[in-house]
């Protein structure tokens, strides 16, 4: 598979001002994604997880351009596109589509479904006749399982799934290459989210299509991502392949996500150990010294606040954290509790 996009040390800052700053004082910087650099191969589903307010979702802005990254470079099928505008970016807006988190609120409830899946359409080709565009909207509600009967009909007539579908069907109208997913299936019943990802399985296949699944719920990521890329604090802390990285986790930060995901067997997940974390998640206005995790990590030493950790690659995995994974594993043993996770 030959590689269709690279982040190369992406990182998104905003200026952030207070009420009682004065006009003349030097604005805050909040640092949502800091030297972030990824990989995606065609066809190729890469899961981004973390805690809310990683990073992850302005991660995914600064890929499809609608916020421009303030360092580092996108580069998409070989050719650097950072800071694209008008027509250059128009055009590659075709290539990249995204489907939200919230499935109702991403849909304009004063057009009908035929209306709002054919959006893309009028505009990017408004030389398609109205005609085409009618059957082309009716042939992708179809391929996500809407009856094309219910083209004249508005978006809160539909549930929370059809809702989705309808998303997922105007972000396919366009044959993109790239689908990035924000959350989305965090606002579905649990029933309903395996709908959503058996759909965008069936669909990766049939359009040949490379996903960027982000969610902050592993257990959701790993059944549909070859390869899994956690943040935390706007870093990048391990990339792993999906299966290796649950079976194998490096990074404590890793090991407490999946620690965190509930065993269905009631028995085995009362006297289950747990990796120990405490504390909330630190300010990215004043992220903490070194290694931005150790202020909650259960294996920190002293070393960890002067240092910020570098990547350290072996094969197709990628960690941030200076002790090796058997150093981890001794000194995790001690501070592993039997309750709590995150």
């Amino acid at each position: 598979m030959s590689l269709l996009l690279e982040t190369r040390g992406v990182e998104v800052t905003f200026p952030i001002r207070g009420k009682g700053d004065w006009p003349w004082t030097p604005p805050r910087l909040l640092r949502a994604v800091a030297g972030v650099s990824l990989t995606l191969r065609e066809g190729e589903t890469l899961g981004v997880v973390g805690e809310s307010g990683s990073g992850k979702s302005t991660l995914a802005r600064a890929i499809l351009g609608t916020i421009p990254p303030t360092g580092g470079k996108v580069i998409w099928q070989g050719r650097d596109i950072t800071g694209l505008s008008g027509e250059a970016r128009r055009a590659h807006a075709k290539d990249v589509q995204m489907v939200f988190q919230d499935p109702l609120a991403a849909l304009n409830p004063r057009m009908t479904v035929g209306q709002i899946i054919a959006e893309p359409l009028r505009t990017h080709h408004p030389e398609i006749s109205r005609e085409e565009a009618r059957a082309r909207v009716q042939e992708i509600m179809a391929q996500v399982g809407l009856l094309p009967n219910l083209i004249n009909r508005y978006p809160h007539e539909f549930s929370g799934g059809q809702c989705q579908r309808i998303g997922i069907a105007r972000a396919l109208i366009l044959r993109p290459k790239l689908l990035i997913c924000d959350e989305p299936v965090s606002a579905l019943d649990v029933s309903v989210q395996a709908q959503v990802i058996n759909l965008l399985k069936e669909i990766q296949g049939a359009f040949g299509l490379s996903i960027i699944f982000i969610a902050h719920d592993l257990s959701v990521v790993r059944h549909v991502s070859d390869r899994i890329a956690v943040m935390y604090l706007g870093r990048l802390v391990e990339v792993a392949a999906g299966k290796r990285l649950i079976a194998e986790p490096w990074h404590p930060y890793t090991k407490a996500l999946i620690a965190s995901i509930p065993v269905p067997d009631p028995a085995v997940e009362r006297v289950r150990v747990k990796a120990a974390l405490t504390g909330e998640l630190p300010s990215p206005l004043a992220p903490p010294s070194g290694c931005v995790f150790r202020t909650r990590c259960p294996v920190a030493r002293p070393s960890c606040a002067e240092l910020v950790p570098e990547t350290r690659s072996e094969g197709d995995r990628m960690v941030a954290c200076p002790f090796a994974p058997e150093e981890i594993g001794q000194l995790d043993n001690a501070v592993t509790v039997r309750a709590g996770g995150i």
